[in-house]
């Protein structure tokens, strides 16, 4: 019945995520906040996440100003258990339901392997790794409870095409890619969609800053897509919205590229 009232709301809104409750780790800034505004803008209700003292209240208002629902903020460190479980019963707790996750939280230390440290091998793990394994935790019995959800994955290009200076990266990454096809086929019978979506070099604000300071290193990583440029951040979020959504019902336990073709299969 609230499946079907859902339904209904939704058509009558005419956005494809009215109705939905979406929750947006690592949203303070950058793809995150990107993915934020279009789901909101789709229609979703939105709980944001990030870690204390990050701009992630900004990111709620902007989103407000631009005439959507305000977001619910929450802060965290969601490579920690109990972190993700609060944040989760929050979402749960603002909006009566979760249905769809968003693992965005991340942030890789990219540096050649042997210059790492015990301790940043161990923040990469967890900043990439154990975030979205804390939220999908937390998050699949509630959606399981409820026959639907949506979870979408926030991985990289560079698990697939080896760049330079990824290895510790990637191997957080990976297993961000493997746990969403395990995921996909053993809640598949519930309602649930698990999948990816790896990202090529992006022009995110960071890298923005990089074409002034290192413009060789952003040079580096753009000659590998062809297209010959970063992609967008809208463009990212455009495919996240669409996994989020109902279009994508027989899509799961995928690693989709946004990407420039920097790999082609």
């Amino acid at each position: 019945m609230a499946e079907t009232q859902r339904n209904e709301a939704a058509a009558a809104d005419g956005r494809r995520l009215a109705g939905r409750v979406a929750l947006v780790t690592g949203a303070a800034g950058g793809i995150g906040a990107a993915i934020a505004h279009r789901l909101a803008a789709d229609g979703a209700k939105l709980v944001l996440a990030d870690v204390p003292g990050s701009p992630v209240a900004d990111v709620a208002a902007a989103i407000a100003d631009a005439g959507h629902g305000r977001p619910v903020v929450e802060t965290g460190d969601l490579a920690q258990e109990e972190a993700a479980g609060r944040i989760v019963a929050a979402t749960i707790e603002a909006h009566g339901a979760l249905d769809i996750l968003v693992n965005n939280a991340g942030g890789g230390i990219i540096k050649p392997f042997l210059s790492h440290t015990p301790e940043t091998l161990r923040t990469t793990i967890d900043r990439n790794l154990w975030t979205a394994l804390w939220c999908t935790w937390h998050a699949v019995p509630q959606m399981k409870g409820r026959g639907y959800g949506r979870i979408v994955n926030i991985g990289a290009d560079s698990v697939r095409n080896g760049l330079w200076d990824h290895a510790a990266y990637n191997a957080a990454k990976g297993g961000v890619h493997a746990m969403a096809s395990g995921l996909a086929r053993e809640f598949a019978a519930d309602g649930i969609t698990v999948n990816v979506v790896a990202p090529c070099i992006i022009e995110t604000p960071q890298v923005t800053a990089a074409r002034r300071t290192v413009p060789e290193w952003v040079a580096k990583f753009v000659s590998v897509v062809p297209l010959g440029r970063p992609g967008s951040m809208a463009e990212v979020a455009s495919m996240v919205a669409y996994l989020a959504s109902e279009e994508a019902s027989f899509v799961t336990g995928q690693v989709i590229s946004v990407n420039g073709g920097s790999t082609m299969q």
